[in-house]
C-alpha cells in the first residue's frame, strides 16, 4: 500500500481541497428601529455568540449590527461581510444569523449567493434553525427558507400597497407630509394643518400669481421673512397640487383625488402660478444648434479633461462655455474665446503674395512627391507581388484541369493565395496617396488657407466642427485660472504651412490666451528651390 503513493500522480478526479476550520463570522441586521420587536439586534447576537460556543466555532468577527433591508442585497455591511470572508488571511467556513431571512430576502438572488459562497467551502449557520448545511437535505431546507422569505417579503408588498391606496382614495395621505404641514393629533384623530413655514409659502403662491416674480426675487423675499428656501425647492412647491388640497401618489396609477387635509391656496391660483412657471424664462438654456457656440464639446476643461458644453445667458442674452462636470465651475465668456480662437487660425493662414505665389506652389509641390516617393516604391512592389500570385492561381487552376490535385487541394490552396493578395490590396489601398491633378489641389490648398479665419466664421456648425477637428485633432483645452487655452496637436498640413511662410518661434508667441503644449519638433524652414 505505501508503494501506491508513488502512483497518486496519475489519480483522477477533484481533490477536496477544503481546510475544514470551526472560524466564523456573525452577521446581524434588522430593517428599522421599528421592527426590532421579536428580534433585535442584541437578541440575534446574543443568539448567534452562543450557537458558536455551544459548536466550538471561533468567532473572528462581528458584521451588520444596523438597519439593513433585506428587500435588496445592496447593503453596505451586507456585503463588507461578503468582502471579508472572501478576503480574510484566516480560513472562515461559517457565516452566522439568528434566523435566515436575517441573511437575505431576495429569493433566488440570495440562493445564487450561498451557492458562490459554498464554492470557496463558506456555509450559512442559522442559529434558530441548525441544519448541517454541508447534506443535500440541510441545502435544501435553506433554499426553501429563502424562496418562502422572498414570498413573505412579496405578500407584506402587495397588502402595503393595497392599504396605502384605499387610504389615498379615502381622502388621507400616507407618508411624511409635504414642507409646510404639521401632523396633529386631534380627539385621537391626525390632521394634517399648515404650520408657520406654510403659511409662509402660501405667501410665495401668492406673490407668483399676482406679481408673477421671479423664483429667485421670492426667495429672497422669503430669506426677509425669516424662512431659507432655494428657488429649485420653490419650483417643487408650485407643481406639488398637494397644497390646493389634491393627492397624487404612484399607487394611484395616474388618479388624482381630494384629500381631507388643510387647503394652502385655491385650485385657481395654484393652476395660474404653473401656467406662468410654464411661460418663465429659465436663468439660461443649452445651445444645441452650436451655431453660437461653435467650440462647444471640442474645447475641454483643462483640469477635468472633459467636453465644454455651451449655453446662453438669457439674461444677459450671451453664450458661454462651461465644463460638464458637476463642481467644476469652469466657465468662459464663448464670444472672446472665439475670439482667440479666430486669431489663432490667422497666424497659421498663408499669405503670398504675387512675387511668392509660384514659387509658393511649386515647394509644396516638390515636398509632396518627396514625401511619397517612398509610398511609389511600395506601390510598385505590391504590384509585383499581386501579379506573382495571381500567377500561381492560375498555375493551381490548370494543376486541377490535369488532374495533378484533386479540388480538395486546389480549394485549400486558392483561398490561401487569395487571401494573401486582399491583405496586399489592403497595404495598396493604405498608400495609395497619390493625387491626379497635384497642381488642382495645391492652388485649391492655398486658397483655403488663404482665408482660414474667414471659412471657419462663416461656415455652418457642422463643417466648422469638422474643419476644427481636423487642424486639432486633440482639441483644445481651456484653463481658468490662467485663462489661458491650449493645445497638444496640431495638424500636420497646418503646422507646415507656418513653417512655409514665416518664422514658426514668432507664431508660437501668438494670441496671449493660447500657447501650444508640444515641442518644436521640426527645424525651422525657409523657401528651398524646388526640385521638380
Amino acid at each position: 500500500m505505501e508503494k501506491l503513493v508513488l502512483f497518486d500522480q496519475f489519480a483522477k478526479g477533484k481533490v477536496d481541497a477544503l481546510s475544514k476550520t470551526n472560524n466564523c463570522v456573525i452577521y446581524t441586521r434588522v430593517s428599522s428601529k421599528e421592527q426590532e420587536e421579536g428580534h433585535s439586534l442584541e437578541t440575534q447576537r446574543k443568539l448567534c455568540t452562543e450557537f458558536a460556543i455551544k459548536n466550538s466555532h471561533a468567532i473572528l468577527g462581528y458584521f451588520g449590527g444596523t438597519y439593513e433591508s433585506a428587500k435588496t442585497d445592496e447593503r453596505k455591511e451586507f456585503n463588507r461581510m461578503l468582502l471579508y470572508v472572501k478576503k480574510s488571511k484566516e480560513k472562515i467556513n461559517y457565516i452566522i444569523i439568528s434566523h435566515i431571512d436575517r441573511f437575505s430576502r431576495t429569493g433566488a438572488n440570495a440562493i445564487y449567493i450561498k451557492e458562490q459562497l459554498k464554492l470557496t467551502n463558506v456555509y450559512l449557520q442559522a442559529a434558530t434553525t441548525p441544519v448541517d448545511p454541508r447534506s443535500s437535505i440541510g441545502d435544501f431546507q435553506q433554499n426553501v427558507q429563502f424562496i418562502f422569505s422572498h414570498y413573505d417579503n412579496q405578500v407584506r408588498k402587495e397588502r402595503t400597497i393595497m392599504g396605502t391606496k384605499q387610504a389615498l382614495l379615502n381622502g388621507f395621505w400616507c407618508g411624511r407630509q409635504p414642507f409646510g404641514y404639521d401632523i396633529i393629533k386631534v380627539n385621537g384623530e391626525s390632521k394634517i394643518v399648515i404650520n408657520e413655514k406654510g403659511k409662509l409659502i402660501k405667501k410665495a403662491f401668492m406673490w407668483k400669481a399676482s406679481e408673477n416674480l421671479t423664483l429667485v426675487e421670492i426667495s429672497n423675499r422669503l430669506k426677509t421673512l425669516g424662512l431659507i428656501c432655494p428657488d429649485n425647492r420653490l419650483s417643487e412647491y408650485f407643481r406639488n397640487p398637494f397644497y390646493c388640497g389634491l393627492m397624487v401618489h404612484s399607487c394611484l396609477a395616474g388618479q388624482v383625488v381630494e384629500g381631507k387635509h388643510e387647503k394652502m391656496i385655491s385650485k385657481d391660483v395654484f393652476l395660474k402660478v404653473n401656467e406662468l412657471m410654464k411661460g418663465a424664462k429659465k436663468g439660461y438654456t443649452c445651445n444645441m444648434d452650436g451655431e453660437t457656440t461653435p467650440l462647444r464639446r471640442f474645447m475641454c476643461c483643462d483640469s477635468c479633461k472633459k467636453p465644454m458644453r455651451g449655453y446662453i445667458v438669457l439674461t444677459k442674452e450671451l453664450p458661454y462655455y462651461k465644463c460638464g462636470t458637476k463642481g467644476c465651475k469652469n466657465n468662459t465668456n464663448a464670444k472672446e474665446i472665439d475670439r482667440v480662437f479666430e486669431k489663432i487660425l490667422r497666424t497659421f493662414s498663408l499669405a503670398p503674395n504675387k512675387a511668392t505665389e509660384a514659387l509658393i506652389a511649386n515647394q509644396m509641390a516638390a515636398d509632396y512627391n518627396k514625401v511619397n516617393s517612398e509610398k511609389e516604391a511600395n506601390f510598385t512592389a505590391f504590384k509585383r507581388q499581386i501579379s506573382e500570385i495571381d500567377n500561381k492561381i492560375e498555375r493551381l487552376e490548370e494543376r486541377v484541369v490535369l488532374e495533378e490535385i484533386n479540388n480538395e487541394l486546389f480549394n485549400k490552396y486558392s483561398a490561401k493565395f487569395k487571401a494573401e493578395k486582399a491583405l496586399i490590396e489592403l497595404e495598396m489601398l493604405k498608400s495609395g496617396n497619390e493625387v491626379s491633378n497635384l497642381e488642382k489641389c495645391v492652388n485649391l490648398a492655398m486658397r483655403l488657407f488663404a482665408k482660414l479665419p474667414t471659412v471657419w466664421r462663416l461656415t455652418p456648425f457642422k463643417e466648422k466642427s469638422l474643419l476644427q477637428n481636423v487642424l486639432f485633432p486633440e482639441g483644445i483645452f481651456y484653463n481658468k485660472k490662467k485663462d489661458q487655452c491650449r493645445t497638444t496637436k496640431i495638424n500636420s498640413v497646418i503646422r507646415y504651412f507656418a513653417l512655409l511662410t514665416g518664422d514658426w518661434e514668432a507664431k508660437k508667441i501668438g494670441e496671449s490666451k493660447f500657447f501650444f503644449d508640444f515641442p518644436d519638433c521640426v527645424p525651422r524652414a525657409g523657401l528651398e528651390p524646388a526640385q521638380q
